[in-house]
């Protein structure tokens, strides 16, 4: 069985390919860097998302498809066409990396572009699973200056918290939904058993850091001025738009869970 995997050189594309290796899939890699380093045994396919050429060139011989597509002003385009070409290329599946709650913000552009991708994936006759993340322990990274200078936390999620989980939980629900028969037509909310709050993320880092690491409950105006510093014009957005902090791939001790199911349960 061949896999193609979009986005398969960013850190949550790369966890997904090390998942499929690991079960012994075949692996080709869609990327527009013809100098990309892959594993070993990883096929690259030169192409780009916005040229469907290339696309159907690189699912050629292909069985199922991973789709991940960066947050961008053409993310909807990109995926559109991306689940055209599957379309037409008759895969057997196609996994959608989504986000969580993505039909509640209708005025975070990649939210609203998530769910217009899974309204037409359900529209439309090809086996298809969602996968939905929550906000990701590993964009923590980008807390670093902060967190080993004047030991900070100073993201404002609050007391309540924030659903979050690992990419690498969300790297091995990619796997099995593209491994296994049981997950056609259906959408997963990946989220640990409990609330992120800012005093527990603090908490966490203190303990991992060996040393005090305090909440610093900055306010949302703060933040979204140090966001406007670092994206570009068009993902300026509402304070809701967590998930679009940076991310950079990191381990940490952080306790790993994700919800395979479509209840409240907790995580075993």
């Amino acid at each position: 069985m061949k896999i193609l995997v979009t986005g398969g050189t960013g850190r949550v594309g790369t966890a997904v390919v090390q998942a499929l290796l690991r079960g012994d899939a075949s692996v080709r890699i869609l990327t527009r860097n013809k100098a990309a380093k892959l594993p070993i045994g990883v096929e690259a396919a030169v192409g780009d998302l916005l040229n469907p050429e290339s696309v159907q060139s690189a699912l050629n011989g292909v069985d199922k498809l991973f789709l991940l597509v960066g947050n961008a002003a053409d993310e909807l385009v990109q995926a559109l066409l991306g689940f055209a070409a599957a379309r037409q290329a008759k895969v057997e599946h196609l996994t959608y990396l989504s986000v969580y709650q993505a039909e509640r913000f209708a005025d975070v552009p990649h939210f609203v572009a998530k769910h217009a991708v899974e309204t037409a994936l359900k529209a439309f006759g090809i086996p298809f699973t969602i996968l939905r993340p929550a906000y990701f322990f590993q964009n923590d990274s980008q807390l670093r200056a902060a967190l080993t200078g004047p030991g900070l936390y100073p993201i404002p999620i609050g007391q309540a918290g924030i659903a979050a989980v690992d990419v690498r939980d969300v790297a091995d629900a990619a796997a099995v939904s593209l491994t296994t028969d049981e997950h056609a037509g259906k959408t997963y909310n990946l989220i640990g058993p409990n609330p992120l709050s800012g005093p527990g993320a603090a908490a966490v880092w203190s303990k991992t850091l060996s040393r005090p690491v305090k909440y610093a409950e900055l306010s949302w105006v703060a933040v979204e001025e140090q966001l406007r510093q670092m994206f570009p014009g068009w993902r300026d957005g509402p304070s809701v738009d967590v998930p679009g902090v940076p991310r950079t791939w990191i381990r940490s001790d952080q306790r790993r869970c994700c919800r395979h199911d479509q209840t409240d349960r907790p995580c075993p």
